[in-house]
């Protein structure tokens, strides 16, 4: 308590009533600052509208599950993807994020390398599953591997696209001629 006591005025005694510095500094501020304050915007008119969708189901509401039938017994009869089907590797990069690399061959057999947007280098065969749109490999070759994905239709069914998966320049370099 008694260090308090001597600690106390010295911190004190940095203090000093001397403001004519600060009251300066404030005087020029005013002196050379504008005082215009810009006029309030306009405010726009208000157009009344009444909401005409009470009837219809809330956006924030499950559908009712006859609904639900009744859009899947509709899409039963198109093509579609097997839901039920377990993910391969290769299915969370698209397809233009593959490269293929090379191929490799044993009693008839070809696999083809193909190199994901990561740098991981992976071993496909005819029936692999590749990209986003469950693309299945239709065949494998020295140049390219052929794949056929289902495409969304925007009708709740899907078309088949045919595209490719090139050899890449690196990927042929690295070969021996």
């Amino acid at each position: 308590m008694k260090k308090l006591i001597f600690i106390l005025p010295m911190l004190l005694s940095g203090c000093f009533d001397d403001t004519n510095e600060i009251r300066a500094h404030i005087a020029n501020v005013q002196a050379n600052t504008k005082s215009r304050i810009e006029p309030m915007p306009e405010v726009p008119v208000f157009n009344h509208f009444d909401y005409q969708a009470q009837e219809m189901r809330s956006p924030f509401d499950l559908p009712r599950p006859e609904a639900i039938q009744e859009k899947m017994q509709q899409m039963s009869g198109c093509l579609s993807p097997d839901p039920r089907r377990r993910k391969q590797p290769l299915e969370k990069f698209a397809i233009s994020d593959l490269t293929m690399r090379g191929t490799l061959g044993e009693l008839g057999v070809t696999w083809g390398l193909v190199e994901a947007s990561d740098a991981t280098l992976h071993r496909v065969s005819v029936g692999s599953y590749v990209g986003l749109y469950n693309g299945r490999i239709t065949g494998v070759n020295q140049k390219f591997v052929s794949v056929v994905e289902l495409i969304p239709d925007g009708a709740g069914c899907w078309a088949e696209r045919e595209t490719v998966i090139a050899m890449s320049e690196a990927g042929v370099e690295g070969q021996g001629k």
